[in-house]
């Protein structure tokens, strides 16, 4: 099977693009995942991608912060960031697309913007993809809708491993691209440590969700492009008075990195 991991550039940010992008390549990544802000100036852009390509590294830039609770002035937002990233040869582009309190009407005009650009939606607390229940009616009405899947915020809001809603989860199952792999648990959208065993409950029901996507995307003969992406802080915990994180986050995901890539490569 032909698998592609990405690394993720947040938790990164304060590693020169020259100093990042050797790490990912020697890390043994086929290319990064790129949380790009709207301001992310152009030379910065330039530099980037100047670094990936020189180690041979793919680039999948991810829209996440157009926010503005004002329609118009979102969607214009989210256009010009989705003309922008068009010149560049990126192997997907990634959305976190709309808001969770904008009516059905005005986030399908997003997600067929989207869709122009052939950007995949992540699924993502606080946007039009927040939870299994609601992503399902978009995806049963818009049939082009394709998805990455980030099951891990779906089991957070959900506050379950979504046992409940098995016609929602096939659906994103038959629709989703590309996998963010981090655990989610009831209660938040990132365990502690994945390597710990007091989650393997919690993993074992994540695989079995990768697993299935993994396998159709196999038969369709596609790529599977996979971003292990547990965060930082606040998503990281971290110990009291000192301030320091409970786990190392580039050797957990390169810890999930490993398992996957043994298990599908």
């Amino acid at each position: 099977m032909n698998v592609q991991f990405f690394c993720p550039r947040w938790g990164s940010e304060g590693i020169s693009w020259s100093d990042f992008t050797k790490r990912v390549k020697d890390a043994g990544y086929d290319g990064i995942e790129w949380g790009l802000a709207h301001t992310t100036t152009d030379r910065e852009l330039e530099e980037a991608w100047n670094c990936a390509a020189k180690h041979g590294l793919g680039m999948i830039p991810q829209h996440y912060d157009t926010n503005d609770a004002h329609f118009q002035r979102h969607k214009d937002a989210y256009e010009a960031w989705l003309q922008r990233m068009s010149i560049y040869p990126a192997v997907k582009l990634n959305s976190q697309t709309g808001k969770d309190f904008f009516h059905f009407g005005q986030n399908w005009q997003l997600i067929q913007i989207g869709n122009k650009y052939g950007a995949v939606h992540e699924t993502h607390r606080g946007k039009f993809s927040y939870a299994a229940h609601t992503t399902k009616t978009y995806l049963e009405e818009i049939p082009e809708l394709r998805l990455t899947l980030d099951i891990s915020h779906w089991v957070c809001v959900a506050e379950s491993l979504l046992d409940d809603q098995p016609e929602a989860v096939n659906l994103a199952i038959e629709r989703a691209d590309h996998l963010h792999a981090r655990l989610g648990h009831p209660e938040a959208p990132q365990v502690t440590d994945p390597r710990e065993p007091e989650w393997l409950m919690v993993f074992e029901r994540h695989l079995e969700w990768w697993d299935r996507v993994a396998a159709r995307i196999q038969t369709e003969g596609k790529v599977l492009t996979i971003t292990p992406e547990f965060g930082p802080y606040p998503y990281m915990v971290r110990l009291p008075v000192t301030g320091e994180p409970i786990a190392d986050q580039w050797e957990v995901n390169r810890y999930m990195m490993g398992i996957l890539r043994k298990r599908y490569g």
